[in-house]
């Protein structure tokens, strides 16, 4: 099977999408808004693409099955070795507060629910983990309908769920009383339809667009999801959305284009990067945490909310996350237990 570089190429700007949506405040500034609302679309392209990679991988595979459980365990070990890991950062934190250790301890551990740990991803200061554990679900709730050869049935089930979703985002029309960043809601629509993409494949490489047309396209998409973010939080006086519709459209012509050009960013550092999207992710909010404190104690935080600090911060954490992820690979490596 021939590697498709240009996900990887993709899934650069995505993390680092991530990485300023959780540094840069998303204030009424516009320029601060604008940022925010173009890099929504991270998360979306991040599901899409595991399952598009999962789907080729169980797609006309007798061994299917075998590969499902590898996959799964590997999530799941990703996400429980995190989740303590912010556990641990979480109670050392409490200790050295200098607060009521007890009764802070009590509160913490209260929120350690069965539910929040092991389905929302909830509870810890690691609160970008419920991505890691939605997408497990997303890919058990896939396979066993790709099993039943149901996989347009839950394409359509997993879409009219998504768009339930945006009673986060369109809650001046519809309020939906349920937490919606999660599998069922987000998750599993994107991962199905990256793996739709998959089952699709040779149909869909022979729409040959050129890469003219899918700079229009996409240019006009991340317009018309900044434009869609400010009419819902300005005109309307909604709040600030985390997902839109037009993100929909925006991943499918992201899906398509990386079907149709996988060739792209090959040999290049940022598709190198790119390939370490999910260590970035999962390290990336303990980064965030150091660099404020560092900012707090020299007095710098107050220079906040300003277009190009944000920036120098999320490119700082970004720079530093990868290092943090590069450097527990090479001692990862280097233990025999790990090997």
């Amino acid at each position: 099977m021939e590697r498709n570089f240009a996900i990887d190429f993709i899934k650069f700007f995505a993390i680092l999408a991530v990485v300023i949506i959780h540094t840069v405040p998303s204030d009424h500034k516009l320029g601060l808004f604008i940022l925010d609302n173009i890099s929504r679309f991270a998360v979306p392209f991040f599901f899409a693409a595991s399952g598009y990679l999962f789907g080729l991988k169980v797609i006309n595979n007798q061994k299917s099955t075998g590969y499902f459980k590898r996959y799964l365990i590997k999530i799941l070990k990703i996400y429980i070795c995190w989740l303590l890991f912010y556990i641990g950062y979480d109670v050392l934190r409490i200790f050295l507060s200098g607060g009521n250790v007890e009764h802070e301890l009590s509160k913490y551990v209260d929120g350690l629910t069965a539910l929040n740990l092991f389905y929302f991803g909830k509870g810890t200061s690691g609160y970008q983990l419920w991505f890691v554990i939605s997408l497990a679900w997303s890919t058990a709730i896939l396979y066993i309908f790709f099993r039943l050869k149901k996989i347009t049935l839950l394409l359509i089930l997993s879409l009219c769920l998504n768009i339930a979703a945006f009673g986060q985002s369109y809650s001046i029309f519809f309020d939906l009383p349920l937490i919606t960043r999660d599998a069922l809601f987000i998750g599993l629509f994107y991962t199905t339809l990256g793996f739709w993409f998959a089952y699709a494949l040779p149909s869909i490489q022979s729409l040959k667009l050129k890469k003219q047309t899918y700079f229009y396209l996409l240019s006009f998409l991340f317009v018309l999801q900044v434009a869609e973010g400010y009419w819902l939080e300005k005109m309307l006086s909604a709040e600030h959305g985390e997902y839109f519709l037009s993100t929909i459209f925006l991943t499918v012509i992201l899906l398509l284009f990386t079907c149709n050009n996988q060739q792209l960013g090959k040999g290049l550092w940022i598709t190198k990067i790119g390939g370490n999207a999910l260590g970035i992710y999962a390290v990336h909010v303990l980064l965030i945490d150091i660099v404020d404190i560092l900012f707090n104690t020299i007095g710098v935080e107050h220079f906040s909310h300003q277009l190009l600090w944000d920036m120098m911060d999320a490119f700082l954490v970004f720079s530093l996350s990868y290092i943090t992820y590069y450097f527990l690979q090479y001692i990862k490596s280097r233990q025999p237990f790990w090997r």
